[in-house]
């Protein structure tokens, strides 16, 4: 392809040149002549002709829609199926999303995972599948001439998943990680609340996935999950692609039709109880200095009559950069880094209605205000014979993209069908547009906009902002810390309280020798993370901040952190420290063995007696650090802490996890000692490790 690309630039270029050389002397022999393309030919381009999609149904209830494309030996077939998310219990949370992951990633007893992704590759075919909110999908790519060999591998993937309990705990843990980072964006924090302010966070349409209902998912789960949807009667598939439609109904009916009816799922979309009205509430994200703001209301459905009149009510109020919001707000106000709305009409249940804009912290109640305004302009008067012309230029001019290939074509007519809309939905909408007047425009602001009922999200700095959302009401400040687990669920242990005092006293004498006074700690070392080394330096300075400098593959990466927030710096870029991670190194730092030396007054030391590790008996006191307990195993002579071990969150685990820090090589330096070897152990294995080279007091 690259040598043909290059072959045809040639051939252009020498073209354009011979072109110009013939136009040139042309203009020599004739100087009447005034245009030197009037004589060249070009062919009129090919019109696209929409297909025609040949349907038919199997005995056993699957619907299927034929397309032929002769233009590349290329078959696609797509499949979806009658199920999704608005069925997960709101206790498993995340259940239909794993199952589609796994039925991919954990392939079938007769293909499995390994043998399948080598099998796809050689023959440059693709098998993926997925479950989304409101249907399934299963799709496989392939070339014509495996199609026969690779059809029953897809349609066993589809009805026979293995779900191997490895690839399920993969699946969790990805889900997870998405968890542990869900606040570490504004906007994606603004979208999340406000569909839950707008739905109700109980509402299947505004929950959200927890590391607890990704905990509740068992294998049985899944397997009772795919059962019970992924039969024929709950199938539509759609090929695309070279192939005689004829000999495809054959096959298809061959290798489909064996599959069991099952029962049909009735897809149950709960009603929204959604009672206009006005309110201000607001997320504080102290590691920004810009404010995200969304307002809105309830939407609509797709089957309303007046869907194409109140899509151009849309684009007059935010299409894009012709817009007004963009126009007013963002360019002549000045007000917006970004802007954006939309009239949502969904099929199944209300869409939203929403406007949200990024602004600088200090121009949050201005920027809402002008917004509102723009909404209530809508209302108030009638657009321009301009906008309305420009809008439906916008539309109809963009419409031809609707139908650019025959993939497109097919997957539109089973787009509608699944939802319910005659398959001529796309040319009634084009049709109502084309119908659309500015009164029209104005008679559905006045119907379906409510400004004087909107809900008002804010995500920002509330030490930049100040008092400016007040004058919309009484705040309602929303929390959205990701529950965690097992946390609080530490019991006081209770102990010698005498003893305790009595070995912590001995351990601090130990770590920081009598009349020290230890203000910081500078670390020179390296970190050995799954096999791989990097260099790192760290500056502890007492009592809450740490400074710390490690060179990975990608570069450097510098962490700066003091009471609570921080910078992280990946080469040249600097951004916030995320909440989590501040929250992280504030606790790792509080459960080291010298931040415990230094507070020993007030961790309430607790002696529990002996215990053996590795044929060593080591003397045990349990110290109370931020409400949660930590153990440190003493080594008898020394009095060193070889052993911290402690309860904590692992957001990739989803669970309260068992971390141990094994201490040894001690050295002392100006006073203090300091293990030059530590382990980290969790939940029993090795998870990484940091050998030290030097470390210098106050300095």
């Amino acid at each position: 392809m690259k040598r043909l690309s290059l072959f045809l630039l040639m051939a252009v270029f020498a073209f354009a040149c011979s072109q110009t050389e013939q136009m040139a002397d042309s203009q020599q022999s004739d100087n009447t002549s005034t245009n030197p393309y009037e004589n060249m030919d070009f062919p009129e381009l090919n019109d696209f002709q929409k297909p025609k999609v040949e349907t038919f149904t199997t005995e056993n209830g699957i619907t299927f829609y034929l397309v032929e494309d002769k233009e590349l030996p290329l078959i696609n077939v797509s499949t979806r199926i009658r199920t999704g998310g608005v069925l997960n219990p709101n206790k498993k949370t995340g259940l239909a999303s794993i199952t589609g992951t796994v039925m991919r990633s954990g392939g079938t007893e007769t293909y499995p995972a390994d043998s399948l992704n080598t099998m796809l590759e050689n023959r440059a075919a693709s098998i993926e599948t997925g479950i989304g909110f409101t249907s399934g999908n299963a799709s496989m790519d392939v070339l014509k001439e495996d199609f026969d060999d690779l059809l029953p591998v897809f349609i066993d993937v589809l009805t026979n998943p293995k779900f191997p309990e490895d690839k399920i705990e993969l699946a969790k843990k990805q889900q997870k990680s998405s968890i542990s980072r869900r606040n570490d964006n504004t906007q994606q924090i603004g979208i999340r609340e406000f569909q839950a302010l707008i739905y109700g966070e109980n509402s299947p349409y505004g929950r959200t996935t927890e590391y607890e209902t990704i905990n509740n998912i068992s294998r049985e789960d899944l397997v009772n999950f795919h059962d019970k949807h992924f039969s024929a009667s709950n199938m539509m598939v759609g090929i695309v692609g070279d192939f005689d439609a004829e000999e495809m109904k054959k096959k298809l009916r061959n290798s489909f039709g064996e599959l069991p009816s099952g029962d049909e799922t009735t897809l149950k979309f709960p009603e929204v109880d959604y009672e206009p009205q006005s309110s201000i509430n607001f997320i504080e994200k102290s590691d920004v200095n810009q404010s995200f703001a969304m307002m809105g209301h309830i939407g609509g459905m797709r089957d309303n009559p007046d869907y194409a009149k109140v899509q151009v009510m849309n684009r007059v109020l935010s299409g894009g950069f012709s817009g007004r919001l963009m126009q007013i707000v963002r360019t002549e106000m000045g007000l917006a880094y970004s802007v954006s709305g939309q009239y949502g009409m969904n099929s199944f249940y209300p869409g939203m209605f929403f406007a949200g804009v990024m602004t600088k912290s200090s121009t949050t109640a201005e920027a809402i205000d002008a917004i509102i305004e723009q909404i209530e302009r809508l209302q108030e008067e009638p657009i321009t014979k301009q906008e309305l012309q420009d809008v439906k230029d916008q539309i109809l001019n963009s419409a031809v993209f609707e139908y650019d290939s025959y993939e497109e074509v097919l997957r539109e007519r089973m787009s509608n069908e699944y939802r319910g809309l005659p398959a001529d939905a796309f040319e009634q909408y084009i049709e109502g547009v084309k119908a659309t007047t500015i009164e029209d425009v104005q008679a559905v602001a006045q119907e379906y906009l409510n400004p004087d009922n909107l809900q008002i999200l804010v995500v920002g700095n509330k030490e930049e902002i100040g008092d400016q959302l007040e004058k919309y009401g009484d705040v309602n400040e929303i929390d959205i810390s990701i529950p965690e687990p097992g946390s609080g669920e530490e019991q006081m242990v209770e102990g010698d309280a005498e003893k305790g005092n009595e070995w912590l006293s001995k351990m601090t004498d130990s770590v920081i020798k009598s009349g020290t006074k230890l203000n910081s700690i500078s670390l020179t070392g390296e970190m050995n993370m799954q096999g791989r080394k990097m260099p790192m330096t760290t500056t502890i300075n007492y009592p809450d901040a740490i400074n710390q400098t490690i060179k990975g593959p990608m570069g450097e990466i510098k962490v700066n952190y003091e009471g609570g927030s921080g910078t992280m710096t990946v080469g040249e870029q600097e951004r916030p420290l995320p909440p989590q991670m501040a929250k992280n190194l504030k606790s790792t730092l509080n459960r080291s063995f010298l931040s415990i030396a230094l507070n020993a007054d007030s961790v309430n030391p607790q002696y529990l007696g002996t215990e053996e590790v590795d044929g060593m008996s080591y003397e045990k006191i349990n110290v109370t650090v931020d409400g949660s307990n930590v153990k440190l195993l003493l080594d008898p002579e020394t009095h060193y802490p070889d052993i911290i071990r402690y309860k904590q969150f692992n957001p990739q685990m989803g669970e309260q996890v068992t971390v141990e820090n094994h201490n040894s090589d001690w050295k002392i330096v100006d006073s203090v000692a300091y293990p030059y070897l530590q382990e980290t152990m969790i939940n029993g294995n090795k998870s990484g490790e940091a050998v030290y080279k030097s470390h210098k007091v106050n300095k």
